[in-house]
């Protein structure tokens, strides 16, 4: 593969990339856009892989996210490489905040109130130290059910907002191709234009 690391990263270090990128979080971020914007693929198929990716990165599944946002991508007839890029959504900056609004949906959805108890670090503890078993009922049902409404109304977003900037881009580009061809034109012409008089001359 091109660009690759001569010495293949060690364990440690991969996992300090991933909490914790080299080029910070916000060009990270520009370049999973800038990835997702060049897919050679449909604005539907790229959008509709985005917001499968995003939809599994709601889920409490850790670890199954990509299979997660294959499996809906396939059903939508999304772009697989798409729905790999989207769970780049899930991180360690928003996982927090997304355990706490799934938790706290999914009581609300279950019991009709808000139990206020669903805050992200005794979530992350919980989901160490404990069994499936002993977490389902308490924590991971309640967040299963809140990740569904909540992770479709950010795919929805995320749908609707990838396909116009795919649609934008490409409209861009083809504007920006189509000047240069248009420069290439003109001082070809005028290459040629210069050419004529000493041409008839010579004759």
């Amino acid at each position: 593969m091109l660009f690759r690391r001569r010495k293949p990263a060690a364990f440690l270090e991969r996992l300090r990339t991933f909490v914790w990128p080299r080029r910070s979080f916000a060009r990270s971020a520009q370049y999973f856009i800038k990835r997702v914007l060049r897919l050679s693929a449909k604005p539907h198929a790229i959008a509709a892989g985005v917001a499968a990716g995003i939809f599994a990165s709601f889920t409490p599944f850790l670890g199954f996210h990509f299979i997660i946002a294959a499996a809906i991508s396939w059903i939508i007839a999304g772009n697989m490489l798409a729905s790999a890029l989207g769970t780049a959504i899930g991180n360690p900056l928003t996982f927090p905040f997304i355990w706490v609004a799934t938790y706290e949906t999914g009581q609300f959805i279950l019991s009709g109130s808000v139990s206020g108890a669903g805050n992200s670090l005794a979530i992350g503890a919980r989901l160490r130290h404990m069994e499936f078993d002993a977490l389902w009922g308490p924590l991971i049902k309640p967040m299963t059910i809140g990740s569904i409404p909540v992770g479709i109304a950010f795919a929805l977003v995320a749908y609707v907002l990838t396909r116009w900037a795919v649609i934008a881009f490409r409209e861009q580009r083809r504007r920006r191709l189509a000047e240069r061809a248009r420069i290439r034109a003109r001082r070809a012409a005028e290459v040629l234009h210069s050419k004529m008089p000493s041409e008839v001359a010579a004759n």
